[in-house]
């Protein structure tokens, strides 16, 4: 039986020689705060610009899908509300059976393009 040797770390050197690049932080969820942040420096806009600028964007969305519409952002997906039916239901831990009520529901449909890049 062989065993796998450990992958040898990069020296210090090595490591100063290539500046990291400069791109969008890795983070789990991302804040109204840091979003507006990034907006800014990637369009060169003041934070309270780019905050407005957000702000708007959100309006009109939720506007658009409040009337019934479709929000399609290329590159990225769509949104929209769709109607769910009644139906009965089961209440976990007692299986006792309920109704649940009709009632519109957010649904999103990546972009292909974002798909097959998530897919890597």
């Amino acid at each position: 039986m062989t065993t796998a040797k450990p992958a040898k770390k990069p020296s210090k050197t090595a490591a100063k020689a290539a500046p990291a690049p400069a791109a969008t932080p890795k983070l789990e969820k991302i804040a109204k705060a840091e979003l507006v942040d990034l907006i800014a420096q990637k369009t060169e806009l003041t934070k309270k610009r780019a905050g407005d600028a957000l702000d708007a964007t959100l309006e009109a969305i939720l506007e658009t899908l409040k009337g019934g519409g479709k929000v399609g952002l290329p590159g990225f997906g769509t949104l929209e509300v769709r109607e769910t039916q009644a139906r009965t239901g089961v209440r976990p831990g007692t299986s006792e059976k309920i109704d649940i009520p009709a009632g519109k529901k957010l649904a999103f449909k990546i972009a292909s393009d974002f798909k097959a890049d998530l897919k890597g």
